[in-house]
């Protein structure tokens, strides 16, 4: 059992007052029986009225609305939470799936819907043709080809710090041979459901007190894995960046079909084009 503790701010300052649309917020942890959230407070500045819901996927999601213009605005999460991932995990996988290629069951593949459906075109089926290649024969052992996936994705790609605003496409990344955690994360899911598995993309925060993992920045930093649907196990962590399973050391904020469904700040403004000067994001996971 670990105690953590997650500090992120993310703040915004405009050459000019602007006024600011409504700000959605995905700050707070997703429970888990891995995970008990202890404490969890959002602080905005300039005041803002905060309102909770929770989106499709049952994530916790704040909106943010602000009463008038502003030069500058903040947002502060701070989160406790008590991690009790392990991390050797045994998934007791039903022994139907235990060899792929398998078949889920009617509700699972009409609930799983389009998170078995691939989001990013494909027409030369390059992606198809590497995640193919893993297969070994006509049956293989449904976790270690996953494993074999996750590990040779890392082996394939080399990871890089990428400031840049969205997410490279599956084949972009395989034919640059590099990218961020988001872009593993995005690969493996596209990868998995080439070959006929549900899967999501997670983000959250990676806990690194070695600071020895990829996707780190100090002890600890926001993160993007990926979770595959295994009848029998339900959910299991992948985490390419890492060529690790299980979450032992991630705290999953989002879960979604898309990674641009996993925003932790997103909002806009009304104001001049140029009024935007930049943003900071400061993040630390400690226990």
């Amino acid at each position: 059992m670990t105690i953590l503790t997650i500090q992120h701010t993310t703040s915004y300052r405009y050459r000019q007052p602007v006024e600011p649309w409504p700000h959605r917020l995905m700050l707070r942890p997703r429970e888990s029986r891995d995970l008990r959230l202890i404490a969890h407070d959002v602080a905005v500045s300039p005041q803002a009225t905060v309102t909770w819901a929770h989106d499709v996927a049952g994530n916790a999601v704040a909106t943010a609305s602000f009463a008038g213009p502003t030069d500058r605005i903040a947002f502060h999460s701070r989160a406790v939470v008590e991690l009790t991932a392990p991390a050797w995990p045994v998934f007791a996988i039903d022994v139907a799936a235990m060899r792929y290629p398998f078949r889920y069951s009617d509700d699972d593949w009409t609930d799983l819907g389009p998170l078995a459906v691939r989001q990013y075109e494909d027409r030369a089926g390059s992606l198809a043709r590497w995640a193919r290649a893993f297969v070994a024969g006509e049956t293989t052992d449904t976790l270690a080809l996953l494993k074999d996936i996750s590990a040779g994705l890392g082996g394939w790609v080399s990871y890089e710090i990428r400031d840049d605003e969205g997410t490279q496409s599956p084949n972009e990344t395989l034919e640059r041979g590099r990218g961020s955690c988001r872009d593993y994360a995005v690969l493996f899911v596209e990868a998995v459901r080439s070959l006929g598995f549900g899967a999501r993309i997670v983000s959250g925060y990676l806990y690194d007190p070695d600071t020895s993992l990829l996707g780190s920045a100090g002890a600890g930093s926001t993160h993007a894995w990926a979770e595959v649907f295994v009848p029998g196990a339900g959910w299991i962590t992948f985490d390419p960046t890492n060529r690790s399973v299980g979450g032992a050391n991630l705290i999953p904020v989002a879960v979604a079909r898309d990674i641009r469904q996993t925003l932790p700040v997103a909002g806009s403004y009304a104001g001049a084009a140029d009024a935007f000067d930049d943003m900071t994001v400061e993040v630390s996971v400690t226990a």
